[in-house]
Parts: C-alpha cells; structure tokens; sequence
C-alpha cells in the first residue's frame, strides 16, 4: 500500500487560536515587545480572577483550569468577532488588554446561556445570566466555538419563536408576564393568534371565545380548508418572519380537522393527543362554569319549555324511567300507554337519576333527586301493580302528581 504525498496530507493546528492569532502577530510585527510584557502582567492576574470566580484561587489544580479557562475564553472572543481572520485577531490583541478579550468571550457565553433552550413559556426566566448559572458557564467556558455556535443556532432559533409569541400575544393584548404564567409553548400562541386575526378578533380567546371562534370559522368556511385565511401580519418584524411562517403553515396543515364540523371543538382541541397542547387560550375557570352553567340551564329549559314546577319534573322523570321520550305533560291516553308501558318493560328510577345528573343544572340536582326518590318510593309499587283496579289506581296517582291532561 503506498503512502500519501507530502502534498497530499492537511496538517491540523490544535493550538487555541489565541496562540495562533499572538504567533502570527508577533511574526507579522504586529504585536510588540512590550505588548507581549503587558500580556505577561495581565495573565496572572485575570487567572486569579477566574479561579476566584469559578471556584478557589489558592488552589493550584484550580489555578491551572483557570489558564486553561482565559486562554478559551480569548480564543473564543477572537475567533467570533474576527471570523477566524488571524491578521484581524493579532490587531485586536495588539489594540485592546488581554482581559477586555477573556470579558468578552465569557460575556459571550453569559448572553448564550441566557437565552431560552426551548419555546415553552414558564421555562425559561427572563432578565439575562444570574449566579445560579455560574457552574454552567463553567463548563461552556472550556467549550470550542464550533460547540458555540451549534448552541447559539438552536437557542437563536428558539428565541425567534419565542419572539414572535411575544410580539402577536402583544398585538392581542397579553404582556410577556401573562404569557409565562400561562405556561404554554410559543407555537401554540402563534397558531392561535393566527386563526385570531383570521377570524377578524382582536383579543387572546378563553376557552369559550376560543370555542366560538372556531364555530365561526367552520360556519363562514365550511370544509374548505385552503380557504382558510390565515396569513401573516404586515406588521410583524422581520427577523420572526421566517419562524412565524414555519408555524403557519403547521395551521393550515391542522385547517381539514379545524374546519370540521364533524369533530367537537373540546374533543378536538383539549382531548386529542395529537392537537392536546397545540393551540393555546386563556385559562379562565370562572368563566368557563359560568358559560357551562348556563349552557346547561338553556338545555335544560329546552327539555321542560321552562317549566320547574313539580308535577312537570315528575312527568319528565317519569317518562325517562318508562323508556319513553321525556314530556312535561302527559293525555289521558299517553298517561294510559305510559302505564301499560310499564307494566311490560319495567320502571327503572335509576335511569331517570342518571338523566338528572346529565341534563339539569348542578344546583338544582338534589332538590330534584329528592323530589324523585321520595315520588318513587310512594309511586313504585302503585305503578307496577297487577291489582284488577291497577289502572285506575295508576292514572289516578299521575293525575294527582304529574301534568295529565
């Protein structure tokens, strides 16, 4: 097998690059004798700093990883602010102290190490580095600048979603401190603030604004998903553009399901796993019940055309406990059928609590529960008789407790 050719063969340079940018100033004449003695002063002095700073400046195993640590940190700023230009680099040595290039990589690495890792808001605290990130930025400080920059890209990247969540929660009246309260990911505010301005609103939707917005949308757009109009606001900076767009394409991606009258609004959005999460609205507990309440109390009404006198809840109760469609007022002959009805399929009281504790409102389910078991208790045996006179006793009971007609 024959070797390569002198020609054929890179060499490597491990040497940090501050080495390489001082080497070829020094060769250059750009760095001076007496530069190189001022670095000389400095270095021992910013080495104490940084082992005092990292951890213990009398210790000598600490001292060493804080030559170490600066010799990084100066390669790290060089390298960054000079695009790897090694002329550039000596000049920068040559013009500014030893210690203003160890600051600037280690505040290179403080602005890295605050931005967020991820999108989702709550995670990730505001308001720059802090010492509790201390021992982080130890362990950066010894890192290249290739690790550097992944780094930088992925959080750069994040911080973009992050932004663009914080400047359309601001077109619809959220600040960023209700928003890390809230606790979501970005993209779900964005994909949300989307189909807001889609929908001609204004404001970040609770649930049952949400709920309302996504009937409208199904209602003005039926199934046609590419009629969506989801777009991207005028307004918004541009160096969130390209992250925000990303996000709304993943809105029109979820606009056949959206759009879909067939699928629940809650079943969609806050019960399926691949949705759970993915859109975002304000949580509001107390209006939530309120609206609740007073969907069951409109539901309710529709059942028993507005009627809450006893006789019509019995009537009611009793029609659902006989297997038949629920009235408020029963004929003589339906009263009649009722009991026959009874006699051959069974009375069953259980289902008519079941349908209580479906249909009627939560604050009238034990006065209405009471109501029915005391009925059952005096009416059961009455209506499942088979006395001769069984009838007549029957109808004579509803007529006394229900509305027979």
């Amino acid at each position: 097998m024959s070797k390569p050719s002198p020609s054929a063969v890179s060499l490597y340079d491990a040497r940090p690059f501050f080495e390489k940018a001082l080497q070829h100033g020094v060769q250059h004449g750009i760095i001076s004798a007496e530069k190189i003695e001022a670095m000389r002063a400095e270095g021992p002095k910013g080495m104490v700093q940084i082992a005092r700073y990292f951890g213990n400046e009398f210790l000598r195993p600490e001292l060493e990883k804080a030559r170490d640590r600066m010799v990084n940190l100066v390669s790290l700023y060089l390298e960054s602010s000079c695009d790897g230009d090694l002329q550039q680099a000596a000049e920068s040595l040559r013009d500014f102290s030893l210690l203003s290039r160890s600051k600037g990589g280690s505040d290179m690495l403080k602005s890295l190490i605050a931005m967020p890792q991820n999108s989702h808001f709550g995670m990730n605290e505001r308001g720059g580095f802090t010492d509790d990130q201390i021992p982080l930025l130890a362990k950066w400080s010894l890192r290249s600048l290739a690790d550097y920059q992944t780094e930088l890209a992925k959080r750069s990247q994040v911080a973009q979603v992050v932004d663009a969540a914080l400047w359309l929660g601001g077109e619809l009246g959220m600040d960023a401190a209700e928003l890390e309260d809230a606790g979501k990911d970005a993209e779900a505010v964005i994909r949300t603030a989307l189909l807001v301005m889609a929908a001609g609103r204004t404001e970040m939707p609770d649930w049952v604004a949400f709920e309302k917005m996504i009937a409208a949308l199904r209602k003005k757009h039926g199934a046609a998903a590419a009629a969506l109009p989801v777009a991207m606001p005028k307004k918004l900076p541009a160096h969130v553009r390209s992250v925000a767009e990303a996000v709304r394409q993943s809105v029109m991606a979820d606009a056949p399901k959206i759009l879909d009258p067939a699928l629940p609004v809650r079943q969609l959005f806050d019960r399926s796993p691949a949705f759970m999460g993915r859109y975002f609205w304000v949580e509001d507990g107390l209006n939530e019940v309120d609206h609740h309440d007073r969907q069951e109390s409109a539901a309710w009404n529709k059942v028993t055309g507005g009627n809450s006198d006893d006789g019509s809840l019995l009537t009611l109760l009793l029609c659902v406990a006989a297997g038949v469609a629920p009235k408020t007022m029963l004929t003589e002959k339906s009263a009649a059928t009722l009991v026959r009805k009874i006699w051959k399929s069974g009375f069953h009281p259980a289902l008519a609590l079941q349908y209580l504790f479906d249909h009627a409102p939560v604050q009238h389910q034990d006065a209405y529960t009471s109501l029915w078991k005391d009925f059952v208790d005096e009416a059961q045996a009455t209506l499942q008789s088979d006395a001769v006179h069984a009838l007549n006793d029957a109808l004579a009971l509803l007529r006394r407790e229900c509305h027979v007609q």
